[in-house]
């Protein structure tokens, strides 16, 4: 029973309460709960908890120190009667009477303040507030404390600054606002016509009079009983027509641009009333920015329409600079009219942002987008930058926040972040469409170059040989070696590639560096992109010859044109113009990564995509389908049918390795552009190896790798097979016999490497020393050891088909020692075992032939070989004796006991 009735009393007025307080004990304890108090005066705001408990420690404090004193006189120090009840102060005594009838000083209103004002219409000798102590016995006197008269009008401005935190007497804090207040609240709301209200009666002063009003709006918030939306509905109406009348002198102001006069006055006015949003919002939405913002520029101005589309960034910066002009200027108004309270310039900047700068941008971007995608990446991203630069033109006011730089960065952002889902799916799509595009070309190029080429060739083909299928011709086609080859250092390490990737990402003229020419590879496509020539200028071939009359000699001119450009099948000037368009797209996009939160976030993602997309569009659509198909041509070199073998290169694979060099300078590009435009700009984090960035960079460079190591797998296999054909047709009969030509005099004399050795070391040797500086060490390694082991297995089998004499031995031993000699220079220990096997294996051909226990001896010893030859293996070499014939019986009895007789 006693929950409901407290749960009522939430509900009644003020001098209901009194009234019920009345009625017994119980009912004086429930209202005189100090809780339902403090909630009425956290209703207003003037309750502060902080303040509450320090006070309530302080007086704990004082309690406690004061323990050895009586009980009496700690309770009467505590103001607290030996009965439990509160004493009364000599304020009550004073008062005269007994205060539970109430005070009627709380109820008058003086309404004389400054002669303009009447009695009030009641003494109230008989309105009772109830806020003092109610005692059931008739002969109890007072003993609540007495709140302070406010009967000053002036006083009862500022009564919610006189209002205390103070636990336990949140009654008698609330009746002090109560007893200012409330004649004013209740004439608010009964009065028929606002000119009689006793408040702009009492007060003349507009300024008092917001005040007043104000303090009434926030009075009502304690008003919780029923019936209190309609009277917060009347006095809001009192209010408003206040507040429109004030704002009516303010609007006269503004016509006479009386600043320092009415404009500063009613400002005031208006601040004190309801904060001043009234005068601010009067103020911005007459401010010359957004009422004439037509005069600071015509967005359509920065088109210039005709047949090529293009953005002007002159007519955009015209419209910023005129912007933060007219914005100084009435920041500088804003500092005169608006007191500091009222924070005019955030209002005036938030409505700057929404009605002038963000349908400037939009009409722009929606006019750009439609007239051409290039000019609408320009436009947002240059128009971005300038919002920015303008933003820190701008002045703040005196009473604007610390962050108020931050605050016009969050407002820039805001304009753009309705177009930057467009934006950003644009600009990836636009280099999309860009690089496909320009390796769509390239490829168009080749191919429309090769089609001239068969046209060429088979123009003068019998047409009775169309009949013949292609792939059984195939096999018989001879391929020609390439004639003319670019002059290319690939024996020097390539030591100024780095610096050229630089200066070709960056866009630099090489021919201002201060490499030598010899640091400077000739490239296939480089020349013309760097002087400014066409791309197929820069990919002339050599002159062709006249065309062949048959299908199979016009085939075999086919293959070996193609096998020339080999080189050709990617360009750098094609990586270097992907490269510069992901570079513009990420400068572009990069930009908006500055902003904070997910609007930076979004643009710093688009930015990998870019990356990565230049990745894939770089690798997978060019270097890859190059390579694979530099890999399709050497497959099918055959040296057999090259008439001239005077060089020591094996012309496709050199041309195979400068296209190594020139992958390996795209991606050194590629290696510089991340490290400028995503690393140095927190783009990406190379350590994170879940960024798409890195990941995709990883598979470019793993990519990369085994397209090489394919190639150079093809390559070390033409280069075997050239080496083959080397010693198959240079190696001369008597060279190790030459008791066959009857010339064995001279031949001992001569105890040099033959000609074939020679020739076999300069042509593996001037290929093994092109990949040193244009390759990783490791890779060279590998395809160093690759080509040491091809060539020792190609040796072995050249040996076999050799007949060698004792005589003839020198020579080979000289051969085996220029073999060993320059694979010593490879530094591979590992691979130098195989040929000084190979070196004693040559020392059987020098056993006399009456030693035969001798040479089964060696035979037999495998440590001598290091195990690479096993006996099976070195008595199958032994076999190319001259004399093997002779020496056989004695060699195999030696070795395994052929002819004993077992006893």
């Amino acid at each position: 029973m006693l929950e409901i009735l407290s749960t009522i009393l939430d509900y009644v007025t003020v001098t209901d309460l009194v009234h019920f307080a009345r009625v017994s004990k119980r009912t004086k304890e429930m209202v005189y709960d100090d809780s339902r108090w403090v909630q009425r005066l956290q209703l207003m705001g003037c309750w502060n908890e902080a303040e509450a408990r320090k006070r309530a420690e302080a007086a704990w404090r004082q309690r406690a120190g004061s323990h050895g004193l009586p009980h009496k006189e700690h309770a009467e120090r505590a103001g607290i009667g030996v009965n439990g009840r509160t004493k009364s102060t000599p304020g009550a005594e004073d008062a005269g009477k007994s205060r539970i009838a109430g005070d009627t000083g709380w109820q008058q209103v003086d309404v004389r303040v400054n002669g303009h004002g009447k009695d009030s219409p009641d003494d109230g000798t008989n309105n009772h507030d109830g806020f003092d102590s109610v005692s059931l016995s008739p002969n109890a006197l007072a003993d609540q404390v007495a709140p302070q008269r406010t009967g000053d009008p002036l006083s009862r401005l500022v009564v919610f600054s006189h209002v205390r935190s103070i636990r336990g007497q949140a009654r008698q804090e609330y009746g002090k606002i109560h007893g200012a207040l409330n004649v004013y609240y209740d004439d608010a709301i009964a009065c028929r016509d606002h000119t009689t209200a006793i408040v702009f009666r009492a007060y003349r002063d507009p300024n008092q009079q917001a005040q007043m009003l104000a303090n009434l709006v926030r009075f009502a918030e304690s008003d919780v009983a029923q019936g209190w939306q309609e009277r917060l509905g009347k006095l809001q109406i009192l209010v408003d027509t206040f507040e429109r009348a004030v704002a009516q002198e303010f609007e006269q102001g503004l016509e006479t641009n009386d600043i320092d006069g009415k404009l500063r006055k009613y400002a005031n006015v208006l601040a004190t009333l309801n904060g001043g949003q009234k005068g601010v919002e009067l103020f911005v939405s007459n401010s010359p920015v957004v009422a004439r913002k037509a005069e600071l520029g015509n967005p359509l101005n920065c088109l210039s329409l005709g047949p090529q589309v293009s953005f002007s960034s002159q007519e955009t910066q015209r419209f910023f600079t005129q912007l933060a002009t007219s914005f100084n200027e009435q920041i500088a108004l804003i500092d005169r009219i608006f007191p500091p309270s009222v924070n005019a310039a955030a209002t005036f900047l938030e409505r700057v942002g929404k009605e002038v700068l963000s349908e400037y941008l939009s009409t722009l971007f929606d006019e750009a987008h439609r007239t051409g995608i290039e000019p609408y990446l320009q436009a947002v991203s240059a128009t971005y930058q300038q919002s920015l630069h303008m933003a820190r033109a701008l002045r703040p006011s005196k009473d604007s926040s610390d962050d108020f730089y931050e605050s016009l960065d969050r407002i820039v952002a805001n304009a753009f972040e309705l177009h930057m889902d467009l934006y950003l799916n644009e600009e990836h799509a636009h280099f999309k469409r860009k690089s496909e595009a320009e390796v769509n070309e390239w490829e168009r190029q080749l191919s429309e170059q090769d089609a001239s080429m068969q046209s060429l060739y088979m123009s003068s083909v019998n047409r009775q040989a169309d009949k013949r299928d292609f792939l059984t011709s195939f096999k018989k086609v001879v391929m020609m070696p390439v004639n003319v080859l670019p002059t290319f250092p690939l024996s020097s390490p390539f030591g100024g590639k780095s610096a050229t990737a630089k200066a070709l990402v960056n866009g630099e003229n090489l021919e201002t560096t201060s490499q030598t020419p010899s640091q400077l590879p000739t490239r296939p496509s480089t020349p013309s992109m760097l002087n400014g020539t066409s791309l197929s200028a820069s990919r002339s071939m050599t002159p062709l010859p006249e065309p062949p009359t048959t299908e199979l000699a016009a085939k075999v001119a086919i293959m070996s044109s193609r096998l020339e450009g080999i080189r050709s099948l990617f360009s750098i000037e094609v990586a270097l113009n992907l490269v510069h368009n992901a570079k513009s797209a990420i400068e572009r996009a990069g930009i908006f990564y500055r902003a904070q939160g997910q609007f930076g976030e979004d643009a710093r993602r688009q930015c990998q995509l870019i990356f990565v997309l230049l990745c894939q569009i770089l690798g997978s659509r060019h270097v890859k389908a190059g390579f694979d198909q530099a890999v399709d041509h050497l497959t099918n070199y055959d040296p057999k049918q090259i008439q001239n073998h005077g060089h020591t290169e094996v012309k496709p694979l050199v041309t195979f390795l400068e296209l190594v060099n020139v992958g390996d300078l795209i991606q050194q590009m590629l290696d510089v552009f991340y490290e400028q435009e995503m690393v140095a700009t927190r783009l990406t984090d190379r350590s994170d190896f879940l960024d798409p960035a890195v990941k995709e960079k990883k598979r470019f460079e793993q990519m990369l790798d085994e397209r090489v190591a394919a190639g150079l797998n093809k390559g070390i296999e033409v280069l075997m097979a050239e080496v083959e054909f080397v010693c198959a047709t240079t190696q001369k009969a008597d060279d190790f016999n030459p008791e066959a030509s009857g010339q064995a005099t001279q031949e001992v004399m001569d105890i040099g490497p033959t000609e074939t050795a020679t020739k076999v070391v300069e042509i593996v040797s001037s290929h093994t020393r092109m990949l040193v500086g244009s390759t990783d060490k490791n890779m060279l390694d590998v395809f160093n050891q690759e080509v040491g082991l091809r060539t020792f297995t190609a040796l072995c089998k050249h040996l076999k088909r050799q007949r060698i004499s004792v005589l003839g031995a020198v020579k080979l031993i000289s051969d085996m020692n220029h073999y060993f000699l320059y694979i010593q220079t490879l530094k591979n220990a590992d691979l130098l075992q195989y040929f000084i096997a190979l070196r004693e294996l040559a020392q059987i051909y020098l056993v006399d032939p009456s030693d035969a226990k001798e040479l089964a001896t060696i035979i037999a010893d495998g440590e001598r070989f290091k195990g690479i030859f096993r006996a099976e293996d070195v008595y199958e070499f032994a076999e190319r004796r001259a004399d093997w014939l002779r020496i056989k019986k004695g060699v195999e009895r030696a070795m395994f006991g052929i002819g004993c007789w077992v006893m």
